[in-house]
């Protein structure tokens, strides 16, 4: 057979159709990794929102739950001073008459204290609870110390009230008690302490001052 040799026209038809359809294979390549790589960003995106949006909910609920321990811690706190607050009014008008109608006989006024603290100071020495009867019907005698725990102190308010009858319900913003006298005249007396989870010094300025309160009949 002879040889046929192909026209010059018709290899460079071919030479062009192969060059054409090899670029359409290059560019659908780029094409499909332009996509892989940007469905890869769009899914470590997805990733890292879903472990951000995790992390930052576990960090909010350990802080909620470290808030609502202190403030437990802080609750139970202000009771325990406003417990010992009223305990010790018990104790020292229970044992020494000493929130009677008058101070009792020999009575040392230093020795008047509570947890070693002055129920008054006055420049480093114990003083007389203010209110005491004045020849009427009720009375409030009141006093605040710092009860401690180690090295940290705490406050509490207490008050003492006296009536020829029956005593109502405690208003705090009177920090007294309606009393109805009665005849023939029965001595009531309500003690009311208010504890703080603070010290004194800070009872106004610190935002998380807790109060509890503790109050007895008799």
């Amino acid at each position: 057979m002879k040889n046929t040799r192909i026209p010059d026209s018709v290899c460079r038809i071919l030479q062009k159709s192969r060059n054409l359809f090899s670029g359409i294979r290059t560019t659908e390549y780029r094409i499909r990794r332009a996509r892989s790589r940007g469905f890869t960003l769009l899914l470590a995106a997805l990733v890292s929102s879903i472990v951000l949006s995790l992390g930052a909910s576990i960090f909010i609920l350990a802080k909620k739950e470290v808030t609502l321990s202190s403030l437990g811690r802080d609750s139970q706190t202000a009771f325990y001073s406003a417990d010992q607050g009223a305990e010790c009014a018990l104790y020292w008008d229970a044992r020494w008459s000493y929130f009677g109608t008058s101070s009792p006989p020999g009575f040392d006024v230093q020795n008047l204290r509570c947890d070693g603290e002055c129920l008054v100071d006055s420049s480093g020495t114990c003083a007389e609870v203010p209110g005491r009867y004045a020849g009427t019907y009720p009375y409030v005698m009141s006093f605040r110390y710092s009860p401690s725990a180690g090295s940290v102190n705490y406050c509490v308010d207490v008050y003492v009230q006296k009536c020829d009858g029956p005593i109502g319900t405690w208003d705090p913003l009177t920090n007294s008690a309606p009393c109805t006298p009665s005849i023939p005249p029965v001595i009531h007396t309500t003690v009311h302490a208010d504890g703080y989870s603070t010290s004194c010094s800070t009872l106004t300025s610190n935002p998380r001052t807790l109060q509890r309160s503790v109050e007895l009949h008799y």
